[in-house]
C-alpha cells in the first residue's frame, strides 16, 4: 500500500473489537492528531464476524 506522497506503509499492529459505530470516529481522531508522528490508522469492518479491526501503519 502506497500513500499520496508515494512511500510505503508499514502495518505495525492490528486488533479486532466488537462492531461500534463510534470506532470510525476514534480512528479519524487519532489519524488527525497524530499525523505528525508518521502513523495512520485505518478501520475495516467483518459483517461476518460483527467485529471492526483497526490497522496501524507506519508511514
Amino acid at each position: 500500500m502506497k500513500t499520496e506522497e508515494g512511500s510505503k506503509l508499514v502495518l505495525i499492529a492490528t486488533r479486532s473489537f466488537k462492531a461500534c459505530d463510534e470506532l470510525y470516529r476514534v480512528v479519524d481522531f487519532l489519524n488527525k492528531t497524530l499525523k505528525h508522528k508518521r502513523v495512520l490508522f485505518g478501520l475495516t469492518k467483518d459483517s461476518q464476524k460483527g467485529e471492526m479491526i483497526i490497522s496501524i501503519y507506519e508511514t
